[in-house]
C-alpha cells in the first residue's frame, strides 16, 4: 500500500512535485533510489518481483504506482511492479501506453497507475478496478491530487487528511521552494487514523484501521509492516529533477537526494 499527493501543472516553480509514502513489509528485501544499471531510469527497487512504485527517467517520463485494497488477490497475478518500469522503457505517451495496457490489465491484481511526460505535459491516471468493470483511463487535470488505495482522489479518510494539509503548505509558501523536510516531517508522519465508523469495510476492520493514517505502523505474524520509505519528486520548469527518499535500511532511517536534468528541457535553463 502507498499514498501519494502531487501538484500537477498548477505551482509557478514546479510542472510537478510529488510526496509518496511506500507501505511494505519491513523485512521485504528492496534497493532505495538509485539509477538502475539495465535501464536508465530512476528509482527504489523490490529486489524479490524487480519492479518499482515510483520512477522517472532522463527523458522526463515519471511513472508511480499504488495497489487497490481488496479482499481477495491473486498469487499467480503479475507482478504490478512491473507496470511503471514498462512505461519508462516504452517510448508510446501516457495514452498511447494506457490504451496498449487495455488488454493485459486483467493479469494484475488491483492497481492504480499515474504516468506522465513532463516535456508535453501529459498525465494520464489507469486503473483496473472495480473487478469486472471496463478499465479506466483518463486524464490528469492540472491542480492538486491524492491517490491512496482506491480511485485518484477518492476521499478516503487518509486521502481527505493529506490533501488538506497538503494545500495548507503550498499555500504558506505560495510562489516559493517547498522545504523538502517539512513536507516529510509534517505531511508524510501523520499518525492520525480514521474513525472506525467511516472505513470502507473491504477487509477486516482492524487491518483498515492500522491503514487508515498517511503514515502506518503495525506489526503482523509476518513480521513489521508499514511506511518503510518517503519520497519527494520534483520537476522544475527548467527541468531539474530532485529525488529525495528517506528510508528504512537494517532497522535505520538513511536519506539521499538524487539530481539530474531531463534532456529536452535542459536548453531552458
Amino acid at each position: 500500500m502507498c499514498i501519494a499527493a502531487f501538484v500537477w501543472q498548477a505551482h509557478p516553480l514546479y510542472p510537478l512535485i510529488l510526496v509518496l509514502n511506500r507501505d511494505e513489509y519491513h523485512n521485504r528485501p528492496t534497493k532505495p533510489v538509485e539509477w538502475w544499471e539495465e535501464i536508465e531510469i530512476l528509482g527504489g527497487r523490490d529486489e524479490i518481483a524487480g519492479g518499482t512504485w515510483l520512477a522517472c527517467s532522463r527523458e522526463g517520463r515519471v511513472a508511480f504506482l499504488t495497489n487497490v485494497l481488496e479482499l481477495h488477490t491473486l498469487n499467480e497475478a503479475k507482478s504490478r511492479g512491473d507496470l511503471p518500469v514498462l512505461f519508462l522503457e516504452s517510448t508510446k505517451s501516457p495514452r498511447e501506453f494506457a490504451e496498449q495496457l487495455v488488454t493485459e490489465a486483467h493479469q494484475y491484481n488491483g492497481f492504480n497507475l499515474i504516468v506522465a511526460d513532463i516535456c508535453s505535459k501529459t498525465m494520464v491516471y489507469i486503473s483496473n478496478r472495480p473487478k469486472g468493470e471496463p478499465i479506466t483511463i483518463r486524464d490528469v487535470s492540472p491542480g492538486i491530487h491524492v491517490l491512496s488505495n482506491a480511485k485518484l482522489d477518492s476521499p478516503w479518510h487518509k486521502a481527505r487528511r493529506l490533501g488538506q494539509n497538503f494545500r495548507e503548505l503550498l499555500k504558506k509558501y505560495g510562489e516559493f521552494d517547498l522545504p523538502v523536510n517539512e513536507m516529510v516531517e509534517k505531511l508524510m508522519k501523520d499518525t492520525v487514523k480514521a474513525d472506525k465508523s467511516s472505513l470502507p469495510h473491504i477487509c477486516s476492520l482492524d487491518w483498515e484501521f492500522n491503514l487508515s493514517s498517511i503514515y502506518v505502523e503495525v506489526d503482523t505474524p509476518m513480521g513489521r509492516y508499514g511506511t518503510r520509505s518517503t519520497a519527494v519528486l520534483s520537476v522544475r520548469a527548467n527541468g531539474e529533477v530532485s529525488f529525495y527518499e528517506k528510508y528504512i535500511e537494517k532497522d535505520q532511517w538513511k536519506e539521499k537526494t538524487l539530481k539530474y536534468h531531463i534532456k529536452k528541457l535542459k536548453k531552458t535553463e
